[in-house]
Order: structure tokens, then sequence, then C-alpha cells
């Protein structure tokens, strides 16, 4: 963050500072203060920020924005109705600031690989920054904001949202000059009903681009494959839909690799890329198109593309020494997602069996059942053996036949595998974050190495 005058960044919240004192830094973690830093206190679940407000100011906080008085006797405790939108609106104030192109990304699915892949391309030419993590949401977009400074060349940002009006409320902050939306889920029916509320909650995306900007819809998206937005420059890209304006064919997949062909306009271009199946091949089309959109070379965005490396469970292939091979691809899962790695899985090619390890989707509310009975379906398909651990195992299973087992514990699931898997092995593990497979993973790691 560049440095600012305490006095201009509070202003948007309505207050009025006598003080040429500097602020570079704003936290939400008391445990990471400086003399410079505002220090924001929010009120959580688990952890009221507001019981560490001493703590703050004894590190040196420059200030303090909280949602009630204290009793400490501290100058510059700004008391707002609330703090995270205080800090929203102090981000907001902040990008003001600052020159960058922004790049915000939004879908059902693929948000960060197309965020981590269109990063790998930028920076081939800009000086990039990017959302760190999971931090898509309504602190961590401000907090990803606040990260940039007078370096950065070009921001690409991951936007997250549960209803409508948070898209909205992030692009606000953020400003994009371009917009990317990977695809129209099922993953937030509980709180939005239909697939239809889920595309209109997305294009508000689209709604803060100024006239003109680019807007890219993968157009293999049923939903997104129709979507017209006249005062915007629409670009469509995808692998099975012809009709669209960047097109990729893939030429060949091996385990752990494929090989892609890119036309667009009069460019063509074959880039291999370390990672498995259609929804990966549409994020890189996304990629690409937008590198090629800030100035790129057609052969140097597809170069960069072949250097993207899979993080954080995001379906990373791992050959062990005993000669397994594990998918870690269980950060997060909708049935869209769960479907297109089990359609990975048929096409992967492996001297032994294929295993399905699923786990919960969460979040699908009254699509619940359906869901895991249809990727159960899938799953049927496309592995030798699907071991079910979870609340909708049972569903899964209901979809994928005998070939299912259900497990009471992962530790049961883990020694399964222990006891079963032999050389030349595929083993893809899928679920909802918060069912925390890796901790299977990590066994099988101990004893496969």
């Amino acid at each position: 963050m560049d440095t600012v005058k305490l006095k201009d960044i509070v202003k948007p919240l309505g207050f009025t500072v006598d003080s040429e004192k500097e602020v570079n830094h704003i936290s939400t973690d008391s445990r990471n203060i400086t003399d410079k830093t505002i220090f924001i206190a929010i009120k959580g679940e688990r952890v009221d920020g507001h019981d560490y407000i001493k703590q703050a100011f004894d590190k040196g906080a420059a200030a303090v924005i909280a949602e009630h008085s204290v009793d400490y006797n501290y100058e510059n405790i700004f008391v707002c109705e609330n703090s995270v939108k205080a800090m929203q609106k102090m981000a907001q104030w902040y990008r003001t600031t600052q020159k960058f192109k922004a790049v915000a990304i939004t879908g059902s699915v693929g948000k960060t690989t197309t965020k981590d892949m269109i990063s790998i391309v930028l920076a081939s030419q800009f000086n990039v920054g990017k959302t760190q993590g999971n931090q898509n949401n309504e602190i961590g977009t401000s907090n990803t904001v606040f990260s940039f400074d007078k370096s950065t060349e070009v921001a690409v940002v991951e936007m997250g949202m549960c209803g409508f009006g948070e898209i909205k409320e992030l692009a606000e902050i953020v400003k994009p000059n371009i917009g990317v939306i990977t695809n129209i889920g099922v993953c937030h029916l509980e709180y939005l009903k239909t697939r239809e509320n889920i595309l209109k909650a997305k294009m508000e995306l689209a709604d803060e681009l100024a006239d003109g900007s680019p807007l890219f819809l993968c157009a293999d998206n049923d939903l997104l494959k129709d979507v017209s937005c006249p005062r915007l420059n629409v670009i469509k890209y995808g692998i099975e839909n012809t009709d669209c304006d960047i097109k990729g064919t893939v030429l060949e997949e091996k385990s752990g690799s494929m090989t892609l062909e890119i036309k667009y306009k009069d460019n063509r271009e074959t880039v291999t890329i370390p990672t498995n199946g259609l929804h990966m091949a549409q994020n890189a089309l996304a990629a690409y198109g937008v590198g090629v959109t800030l100035g790129i070379s057609s052969k140097q965005a597809a170069n960069a593309i072949a250097n993207y490396q899979p993080s954080g469970m995001r379906q990373r292939f791992v050959e062990t020494k005993s000669g397994v091979n594990i998918v870690e691809d269980c950060y997060n899962a909708s049935p869209d997602s769960i479907k297109a790695a089990m359609n990975t899985l048929k096409k992967s090619s492996c001297e032994g069996k294929k295993y399905a390890v699923l786990s919960d989707m969460l979040e699908l509310g009254s699509f619940e059942k359906q869901g895991h009975i249809e990727c159960g379906e899938v799953a049927k398909d496309s592995a030798d053996s699907i071991l079910l651990f979870g609340n909708n195992a049972h569903y899964y299973k209901e979809g994928a036949g005998e070939k299912a087992i259900i497990f009471e514990s992962k530790e049961q699931l883990a020694n399964y595998l222990i006891s079963n898997l032999q050389k030349g092995d595929l083993v893809w593990f899928k679920a909802s974050r918060g069912m925390k497979l890796e901790e299977v993973i990590e066994k099988l790691y101990e004893k496969l190495n």
C-alpha cells in the first residue's frame, strides 16, 4: 500500500482530521500492527476485534475504526455504524489514487484457477498484483486493493458472492477495466434458488464496467452463451461451442497435461499446460484472451500459459514414490466441478485402477440430493471404484450404484486406500473445502512416499 494521509482516507467516512499523520497499512489483525497502521475492529463469529483495540494502540496503531466507543482514552478512534462497510469505503477511495488496470473475475467455479492463469500471462509483460488465497469476499477484496501500490500495473481480482448485490459492491471497490465470468453453475442455489438468479447476480460485474470495456464469457456454458450486452465488448470463448470468438481445441491429453490449440482472429497458437480437463482448457482461453486484449502478443500469451502450475489442492497431480498417482482437487466442489473432474478422470490414462474419492458438496440448498446423485452417476462411468465419505454419501451411492463404497470415517477411508492401492493406480480426490479431504491425502503420502 502506498503511503497516504490519515485525514484523506477517513474523509469518505465523514470524519475531519486536523493531522498530517501518514498511513501505509490497513489491518484487521491486531497482531500485525505498525505505527502507520489503521486497525479495523470487526466483530466476527468467534472473535470480536473490539477486544483488541488497546493491544493495537499499544503496538502503535495510527488509528482504529470501530463500531462502538471503548473506555480507552486514545485519539483517532473513528466510530462507524459498520466497520466492514467503512473498510470498503476506504478501499474504494484508495483505488482512486491508483493507476493500475483491473481485471475482475467471477463465476460459480474456476475463479481461482482463471485468476492464476491470467496473472501468469500478464506477468510476462506487466508488474501484476492479484488476489491471494481465498480473499474474494467483502473483507478480502478490500485487503486485496490495499495490497496494490504505484508499482502495480495490472491487478487481477477474484470476486465471490452468495447473493444479490455482493458482486456490485466488490466491483464498486475494484473499478475493473475488464470482466471475466467463467460459468453459471448451481453452487449458490441455497441462497439464490435458481441458476437464472445466479446469472443475474454474476452479471452485476458487467453493470459496473464502463461502456466499451471487454467482458469475457464462457460460451460453453448454457446460460452465458446467449448473453448479450451491446454497450460492452463481449468476447466469448469456448471449446465445445463453435460460435465463439476465441476457439480452443484439445489436441492431446495425457495424465497431468494437455495440448491445446487456440484460434483468435488471425492468430493460431498451440500450448501444452500441466493440467487436464475441459474446464481447465476453458480457463486457459480466458487467460489468453485477457492477455491479448491488454497488448500481449498472441504467441507470448500462449507460451505464458504453459508456465501455469496448479496450487492449493486445485487439480494438482502428484506421482508418489510407490507409483500411485494422486490428484489433489479438494479445495472446493460443486456439481459442475465434480462432473468436470470425473469426465477428466474418465479420459485420463493409467496403468492400474481409477479411484474417485468423493465427499460432500456444500451450499446446494434444495438441489443437494439431486446434485449428489447426478455426480454419482457421472463418477460411475469414470472410475473403477468410488469411495465416499460424508452426510451425502448415500446420495452419491444412489447414482453410482455397486461401484460405490461408503466409509464412516476418514480414517477408515485412508486405511482402505492404503491396503488396496497398487502401482499405476490413479486416485482423484474431490469435495468441498469444509470436508477436509486433505487429511486423507496426508495419511496416504505418509505410506506411499
